[in-house]
């Protein structure tokens, strides 16, 4: 089950959204997860559907990438969609549990809720799968730029430095989590069977050495970026200089298409 979890990997590759400008894919990728969640049909659900698809396709990373990122998040979302069920209270009342009752406007909102999370997962994949950490970095530094006019000058750096250095380690904590239960698996640990207590027990001997490694990757990190005289944004430079190009203006008219058309149905039907 870990090893499905990709977010935060990025593919190589030299499709037009690899070639788009990292604030670009930022901006629109913000865009249109708004607009997804403000979906109030079917016929505007599928249009977000198609849109998503299509930018899936066009990335040209491979589908099982994606397919393995949704596996690993499946269990939150079925979790998601069953505590949707309960919150419906329109429509025909399908049966009662207890005190809980499940009706038709329970489902439906239960399975767009679900839905919708797919897509989020989805264009989120996009985004990490088609950008390099360093020019997330220099996008997301670029885009809260403005807060330095408001006496925030270092904390822009260091809050888009951050949130880079936490989706870069992603995938190896992910990989530190998979060896330590190995590693316990072999002493003999059981950690998929027995009672919800038991289970829960059983994972303080993954979690410690697990806080243990990620402090120790954090020392050697900060002792790295010291020995590299690195001091903050302050009087730092870019070797890649971001630039808009016409590819960013046609993905930006394709969005804003895609958001109108999904106000247009939400409207007329």
């Amino acid at each position: 089950m870990l090893r499905d979890i990709t977010f935060g990997q990025y593919f190589q590759g030299n499709s037009k959204v690899h070639r788009l400008d990292p604030r670009t894919k930022l901006l629109l990728l913000i865009l249109i997860i708004v607009f997804i969640f403000l979906t109030q049909n079917m016929i505007s659900f599928l249009i977000a559907t198609v849109f998503t698809a299509c930018a899936v396709i066009i990335s040209k990373v491979p589908l099982r990438l994606y397919l393995k990122n949704l596996k690993a998040i499946l269990p939150i979302i079925i979790f998601t969609a069953i505590i949707n069920v309960f919150y419906g209270n329109e429509g025909k009342v399908l049966f009662s549990i207890f005190r809980l009752t499940v009706n038709t406007g329970g489902v439906y909102r239960a399975v767009f809720m679900a839905l919708r999370i797919l897509l989020l997962i989805v264009l989120s994949s996009v985004l990490t799968y088609t950008t390099t950490p360093n020019d997330l970095t220099d996008a997301i530094e670029i885009l809260l730029s403005p807060l330095k006019f408001i006496g925030l000058k270092n904390a822009v750096h260091t809050l888009a430095m951050m949130m880079t250095i936490a989706l870069r380690f992603i995938p190896t904590l992910v990989e530190e989590t998979e060896k330590i239960m190995n590693a316990q698996k072999a002493r003999g640990a059981d950690l998929e069977n027995g009672k919800l207590t038991e289970r829960i027990k059983a994972l303080v001997p993954i979690l410690i050495p697990l806080l243990i490694s990620a402090v120790r990757r954090a020392y050697e990190l900060a002792e790295a970026m010291e020995c590299r005289c690195y001091n903050g944004g302050e009087g730092r430079q870019r070797m890649k200089k971001l630039q808009f190009t016409l590819l960013d203006v046609i993905a930006g008219f394709v969005s804003f298409l895609f958001c109108g058309l999904i106000i247009l149905f939400n409207v007329v039907i």
